[in-house]
């Protein structure tokens, strides 16, 4: 006797496993489309009775496992989008999600879109064949008729640092970015530093406006005025932090203080400075943004302002899992979470020149 042959004598066989049933495998049977079967998972009013029935039935007929209720909501996975996965920033905000959905025994599946809209559309397509029951959207843009399709498909949908201005029906979780600009200005300013450049963030993006604003109400706040042959554009990436600092110290009067809208353009600044034969702190006084690890490690060490990246991430989580009402009160839909100053090495009093 073959030891196979012994396991089906002495044990009971067990039964081959069944996949698991998709909205999708539904859909097709039923020949509707995917929002269809979901608006009917969903409660959603706008269905023909007897497509509502045909769908009902097959729903009932595979066992179909509905992962919502009116009552209790069981969320089993979760979606979480972002442009890239290679940079500090997004791993603060994986972190913070990653940590949220283990608290509550739920999956996630993290996609990298790199800003691509063909990458965009095959999330898409296969976002609700995968069941997911909750959307984390990070720093990643939507077209108008992408984000009709996720609301077709009726998944919980938060946002975290959002492009642009935030659908106010959409719930956002994003940081106090404005004050951050300002108390980045207002420390250089308060060491005596009148010519204070800035390299900002992409034009599209809220939180970079936000910062750009913040700094120029402290110039102004302090009667410095806005100068903008000091304000240079950049991407949040180290190699415009590099390129923008060059610029600004090429400049006939340099600025003696540079305000850069992320930690990474800040060390990109760091080796502009460098090249130039100055040192960063006595020579030139620069602030970053975010506080990402690397920040505290740089040399110097970084001054930065502090956005608490895992935090905003962990709050989106607790949004799909928990649902809106419970983690934002009232009709807020609109989280912002406070920034804070962290003085360093890489900022001190303008040097006598």
């Amino acid at each position: 006797m073959t030891v196979e042959e012994e396991g089906r004598t002495h044990a009971p066989r067990q039964a081959a496993r069944v996949p698991r049933v998709t909205i999708a495998d539904i859909a097709e049977e039923a020949g509707v489309s995917v929002a269809t079967v979901s608006k009917v998972l969903n409660g959603h009013a706008h269905v023909a009775d007897a497509t509502r029935q045909k769908v009902e039935a097959l729903l009932a007929g595979h066992n179909y496992l509905r992962r919502r209720s009116r009552t209790v909501r069981t969320v089993g996975l979760i979606d979480l989008v972002i442009n890239e996965l290679d940079s500090p920033w997004s791993i603060e905000v994986v972190r913070g999600v990653e940590e949220t959905t283990a608290s509550h025994d739920s999956g996630l599946v993290v996609t990298a879109v790199h800003g691509r809209a063909a990458d965009t559309r095959r999330w898409l397509d296969n976002l609700v064949k995968r069941g997911s029951d909750g959307v984390i959207l990070a720093v990643t843009a939507l077209a108008p008729a992408q984000w009709r399709k996720v609301e077709e498909f009726g998944i919980p949908l938060v946002v975290v640092d959002p492009i642009g201005h935030p659908d106010p029906t959409i719930p956002s979780v994003g940081a106090t970015n404005w004050h951050g600009g300002l108390a980045a200005t207002q420390h250089l300013l308060a060491l005596g530093h009148r010519r204070v450049g800035i390299i900002t963030g992409p034009d599209d993006i809220l939180s970079a406006r936000a910062r750009l604003d913040g700094y120029r109400a402290a110039l102004e706040g302090a009667g410095v005025g806005v100068d903008p042959a000091l304000e240079v554009r950049g991407d949040f990436h180290h190699e415009t932090g590099f390129s923008g600092a060059r610029h600004l110290l090429s400049l006939p009067q340099p600025p003696t203080a540079i305000f850069a809208s992320s930690d990474l353009q800040a060390l990109g600044a760091y080796d502009a400075v460098r090249r130039a034969g100055l040192r960063v702190g006595p020579d030139v006084s620069i602030v970053g943004f975010d506080d990402l690890p690397v920040a505290s490690w740089a040399s110097p060490p970084l001054t930065t302002v502090r956005q608490p990246l895992s935090d905003m991430a962990a709050m989106a989580a607790r949004i799909v899992l928990e649902g809106v009402e419970t983690v934002l009160p009232g009709e807020m839909r609109r989280a912002e979470l406070a920034t804070a100053l962290v003085e360093r090495e890489s900022t001190a009093p303008v040097p006598a020149r």
